[in-house]
């Protein structure tokens, strides 16, 4: 006898999607996630935005096989009525399966052990030209290679937070307080929780985080209608002092960038002294302290606050490339109002990613951001795979006729303040800017 089964329909199931009721559909079972979120590895963030509708691809995207045999305690006992994929998602989710069997999400290469090789011998010849030299180049050159020790955790800070570097999970969770808090002074469970909320809304301008950059920057004049943020749960004024800044803003975006990492030590500070939950925060603390404990006291060890100065401004303005290279995949891109939609997530990843053409040899410099496309409809595949599934992934989008846009370095560069151009030339013309107190807005400034 055939198994009787309850169904709801897709209005039904958009009724849980607020704080306190969540469901989602899984290839179309309901799951009652509303207690997991706060337990939820990735954050709430990602269950919020995608609650009341099916998530199946973006759980594709990022669980393991093994997450599968989990769900089965949040079933709810209902289906989803008139339940149906795409071919595109049948496509996406035919492409996984065959990577999967093919072992590329558990081949993680040597990179990683050689990236902490690089960072160990920049680190050693940053410090002895500070404590050893007495040439005022050998020390501002001793910042630069600093900088760009940052731009190497950065990128293993990125991948531990997307997959596993490591042997195991305890050796995995000492690389990222390592690369992230200790060595870069970046905390590792804030960039987790903007960066998954980054992946699963790309270029929404309202619950994407990596777009939220007032008053300093702004890629589409709809900001200038003062949007509420749902990620960081305020609306962005879009006042005099802001609309000041974003005319100039490609002018400003590389100096900008120069000390963007100030705005990251801003934001660690205020996530760890906040009442939100963070997982581990004894350790995410330990590891701050740990950075500005050895960083300050590197740099007073130079012989006069001019080359001091000098040697952070270098540092800072190295990485600062890795903060125009995270802008590049994204600013230029298509944009959207709204939340995430599961049924066309695809899509919108396709939509809102540009890769940067480069050769073999020059995978090293941009981490693995060349290929930001594949990285993120796979974002748990280590990067060193991520050239050799290109093909497929760019076929995929010629057969749905999809984006896949990419473009050189130099070219990704002009279309960025392209884009920074028209939204700056249209904010003068806006005269309806919101009057706020000036103060107030660029303390409360996020993004």
């Amino acid at each position: 006898m055939a198994e009787s089964r309850s169904y709801i329909s897709q209005t039904e199931l958009e009724k849980h999607k607020k704080p306190g009721d969540l469901w989602i559909s899984i290839q179309g079972k309901i799951y009652d996630v509303t207690e997991w979120s706060q337990d939820h590895p990735g954050g709430a963030v990602p269950l919020l935005n995608l609650a009341g509708q099916d998530a199946t691809d973006a759980f594709v995207a990022f669980h393991q096989g093994v997450a599968w045999q989990y769900l089965d305690k949040f079933f709810t006992g209902y289906y989803l009525e008139d339940y149906s994929v795409s071919e595109v998602s049948k496509d996406y989710r035919k492409l996984a399966a065959e990577f999967s069997k093919m072992g590329l999400f558990d081949k993680k290469g040597h990179g990683t052990c050689i990236s902490l090789c690089l960072i160990v011998i920049l680190f050693c010849i940053s410090v002895y030209g500070v404590l050893c030299c007495n040439s005022t180049w050998v020390h501002i050159c001793s910042g630069g290679l600093m900088g760009f020790l940052w731009i190497q955790s950065g990128w293993i800070g990125h991948d531990s937070g997307h997959y596993m570097v490591m042997s195991n999970r305890k050796i995995n969770r000492f690389a990222q307080i390592l690369t992230g808090n200790c060595l870069a002074g970046i905390c590792i469970a804030w960039w987790k929780w903007t960066h998954n909320a980054h992946h699963i809304a790309c270029n929404s301008l309202d619950f994407d985080p990596d777009l939220q950059h007032m008053p300093f920057f702004t890629v589409s004049p709809k900001f200038f209608h003062s949007i509420t943020s749902y990620f960081y749960g305020r609306k962005l004024n879009f006042d005099s002092f802001t609309r000041f800044l974003v005319s100039y803003q490609h002018w400003t975006f590389y100096p900008v960038m120069c000390f963007a990492r100030i705005n990251l030590f801003a934001q660690t500070f205020l996530l760890l002294s906040s009442k939100r939950k963070v997982p581990n925060r004894g350790q995410e603390i330990l590891g701050i302290l740990v950075f500005w404990t050895w960083y300050p006291l590197l740099v007073s060890c130079l012989p006069n606050w001019g080359e001091r100065l000098m040697f952070v401004v270098a540092s800072f303005a190295v990485t600062g490339i890795q903060h125009v290279q995270f802008c590049l995949n994204h600013f230029s891109s298509s944009v959207y109002v709204g939340p995430p939609s599961g049924n066309s997530w695809f899509e919108k990843q396709t939509d809102g990613t540009l890769n940067i053409l480069c050769s073999s040899w020059m995978d090293w410099f941009h981490g693995g951001l060349q290929f930001q496309i594949e990285h993120h409809l796979f974002p748990r595949l280590p990067r060193c795979h991520l050239r050799k599934i290109s093909p497929f992934v760019k076929e995929l989008c010629k057969k749905h006729n999809l984006a896949y846009n990419s473009a050189s370095f130099w070219k990704a560069n002009v279309m960025t303040i392209g884009t920074l151009r028209s939204a700056a030339l249209q904010a003068r013309k806006f005269t309806n800017a919101v009057p706020k107190n000036l103060v107030w807005e660029a303390v409360n400034t996020h993004g």
